[in-house]
């Protein structure tokens, strides 16, 4: 896996106190990138250590998400 570099600009208040993080589009592009990477293998992961292994048939599995989807 590669590694992320960002280059966060952190915006304070008077007392030095963080109050939020300024990225570059590329940069918050990168990270959101990453961060769906991450959900997928998570989901992956989660799905392979099922216990039931109750599968449904793709086509069936297609038309679930578009009901889903419409509502």
């Amino acid at each position: 896996m590669k590694t992320l570099t960002i280059n966060p600009q952190f915006v304070k208040d008077e007392d030095g106190k963080e109050l939020g993080v300024f990225l570059t589009k590329s940069d918050f592009d990168k990270l959101l990138e990453e961060l769906e990477e991450y959900e997928d293998i998570k989901a992956f992961d989660e799905a392979e250590n099922r216990t039931d292994k109750e599968f449904i048939p793709y086509r069936e599995a297609v038309a679930e998400i578009k009901k889903q989807r419409s509502k």
